[in-house]
């Protein structure tokens, strides 16, 4: 029997979720509800159609509900379906605050449903081309993961760009880039540094920077700008990973990732006499290599998408296997997103874990 999805809010990402999930293999949506029923008349025909959340929660015809609604509502409509003793799955960012998040947690509890978030970045091929680089061991110790998303135009959107709402990149993008990293490299964090500014929105963050000192000796970097200006591309962003070793170093571009693993066919342990010039005057250790040093190798590849995450839920909801996205790891996630704030506040290191 398939699983019966209710989904609340039915905006950009709302109509996302239902595209995904129409004609999902055991998955069926029954009802969708937004607060704007002019938004309602784009649903599927026959679907049920709902102006009030509550009246969603309570339809028995559905077993889980899908919170897309605005952040500063997640609070609230993670409760009310809890409450309604349905499953719930949230999407990110899950809440606004650890105390928010708590209590959802409380609420979940007392009335023994299923509870977890939409973290289906996991899912992203680059992302998954850089952990499978990393799982693999190849590029020896590692000392540095590079994680970078760049916009060229300065946008933001929607109601994003309203901090009440709970707008601002690290709430939409810095949610994911963090939980890749947090989901990938393995150990604690023992030191948060970060930038995290308003550039050209008044009221919300849109660039960030934030370095994280692995207890492993791993030094990981994640930095997000939306204005990144540029007049030589015809793109409108840039996604970028860098994978550093002492046997070699991956680069991975593009969500649809492109790039190579490169390596040395030997180590110099002293470099010769041999000066190269440049426009900045002489050097030795920045010229070329001799020819035949540099190697390189194709990226492993990876066959991953976002229906990944649902087929994932559908297995775990019926106790094949357990959910991808567990809370305890959703929460490290915003407590770290509150050391980065602290951190840019203070411009000071932070400590972590």
């Amino acid at each position: 029997m398939a699983i019966r999805f209710g989904i609340i809010g039915y905006g950009f990402m709302g109509h996302e979720h239902m595209a995904m999930l129409t004609n999902f293999d055991g998955i069926e949506v029954k009802a969708v509800c937004d607060i704007d029923p002019e938004v309602l008349k784009g649903a599927p025909e026959g679907m049920e159609t709902y102006t009030d959340a509550q009246d969603l929660v309570n339809d028995p015809e559905i077993d889980v509900v899908l919170v897309v609604a605005n952040n500063n509502q997640h609070l609230k409509l993670v409760k009310m379906a809890a409450e309604a003793k349905k499953d719930i799955i949230c999407e990110k960012p899950v809440a606004l605050s650890i105390a928010d998040l708590e209590e959802m947690e409380r609420v979940v509890a007392e009335n023994g449903v299923k509870f977890t978030v939409h973290q289906q970045r996991r899912f992203d091929p680059d992302f998954r081309t850089a952990k499978a680089v990393f799982d693999s061991k190849t590029l020896g110790d590692i000392y540095t993961i590079q994680t970078g998303l760049y916009g060229f135009n300065g946008n933001m959107h929607d109601w994003h760009i309203y901090p009440e709402q709970g707008g601002g990149m690290l709430y939409d993008w810095g949610v994911h880039l963090i939980d890749q990293m947090l989901w990938m490299i393995p150990g604690k964090v023992k030191s948060v540094f970060a930038d995290v500014r308003n550039v050209i929105n008044e009221n919300v963050d849109d660039y960030f920077k934030i370095i994280l000192r692995f207890e492993n000796g791993i030094t990981a970097e994640i930095e997000l700008g939306t204005y990144f200006l540029r007049a030589d591309t015809d793109k409108w962003f840039e996604r970028h990973w860098f994978v550093g070793g002492n046997k070699g170093s991956a680069n991975i571009d593009g969500f649809d990732p492109q790039g190579s693993i490169v390596r040395t066919s030997q180590l110099l342990t002293n470099v010769g006499g041999k000066r190269t010039m440049t426009a900045a005057g002489p050097t030795r250790s920045f010229g070329p290599p001799p020819e035949g040093r540099i190697l390189t190798e194709p990226l492993p590849e990876v066959h991953t998408t976002h229906r990944n995450y649902f087929e994932n839920y559908v297995k775990a909801y019926n106790g094949e296997e357990d959910f991808l996205v567990k809370i305890p790891e959703v929460k490290r996630v915003l407590k770290l997103m509150d050391a980065a704030r602290l951190s840019a506040k203070t411009k000071k290191s932070v400590d972590f874990e």
